[in-house]
């Protein structure tokens, strides 16, 4: 599937994107409250309109927004979400306090945010075409996945209704093949990657890189940057979006640059 261009996504409209990281820290969320809907409110209440989390599936069919693949990490409970049913999920609390999100449960509290979804498992691909289908949310959000088949399988089922980020091996080949750049049959909108690849550290996100996303009507997002200097390098070299936890220090960077258009 040959996919269009960012330009032709209403998630894309902005033209800078500023990405709450798991609903990133403010101070009416701390960093142990992390992907809670406490958190992605908070977020939205400091101004952001885009939001990024991962999505999982329970044992009986509950799309749920979290990161992990296991409770353990950040709740009081422990177990493989893909193993639970949702009754018990839902008792968990992350931090000790917030509950695990539906993802049916974001889209419906935040009417107006838009969410940046990473598919973390191949049982959520259908729930979450599912979800997207049932609230009209396509326009609302953009789609990746670390698994190439997974985003493939979506991008089937939605028949490229719903914009969607490029899988891991589009992101190495456009960061370190220059040749093939041009050529490269890319079915995605944006490039959301690290700015190095993580077992060899070689750069990925250069001016050539950048330069090649954007003729092939892509832009590119670089996760996960919460530090100042490294932001305002990343944007003098052309990004279209950065992802954070630390929300005040990129909302300051990106008001001092004229770049901010959050909703507050």
């Amino acid at each position: 599937m040959r996919g269009r261009g960012a330009d032709e996504y209403a998630y894309f409209t902005a033209p800078f994107t500023a990405l709450a990281h798991r609903g990133g820290i403010t101070e009416d969320a701390p960093a142990e409250v992390e992907n809670s809907l406490r958190g992605f409110v908070a977020a939205w209440a400091f101004g952001f309109t885009h939001l990024e989390t991962d999505v999982h599936v329970t044992s009986d069919g509950t799309l749920v927004a979290f990161h992990d693949e296991v409770l353990d990490r950040v709740t009081d409970a422990s177990g493989h979400l893909a193993d639970l049913p949702w009754a018990e999920v839902s008792r968990a609390r992350i931090g000790g306090s917030e509950p695990i999100p539906t993802l049916v449960e974001l889209l419906d509290a935040l009417p107006q945010a838009r969410f940046n979804i990473d598919l973390k498992a191949p049982g959520a691909i259908e729930p979450l075409v599912a979800t997207l289908e049932q609230h009209g949310a396509h326009d609302r959000v953009c789609v990746g996945s670390f698994h190439r088949a997974s985003i493939a399988a979506f991008r089937r089922l939605t028949g490229g209704r719903v914009a969607t980020s490029a899988s891991p091996v589009e992101v190495g080949v456009f960061g370190l093949v220059p040749g093939v750049r041009d050529r490269w049959p890319l079915a995605a909108q944006a490039f959301q990657m690290p700015t190095h690849e993580p077992r060899t550290r070689l750069p990925l996100v250069t001016r050539g890189m950048i330069a090649a996303a954007h003729r092939r009507g892509a832009v590119v997002h670089v996760w996960t940057i919460n530090d100042r200097p490294e932001m305002e390098r990343l944007i003098e070299l052309g990004v279209d979006g950065l992802v954070s936890d630390d929300l005040a220090t990129l909302k300051a960077v990106l008001v001092e640059r004229d770049l901010w258009e959050g909703h507050a």
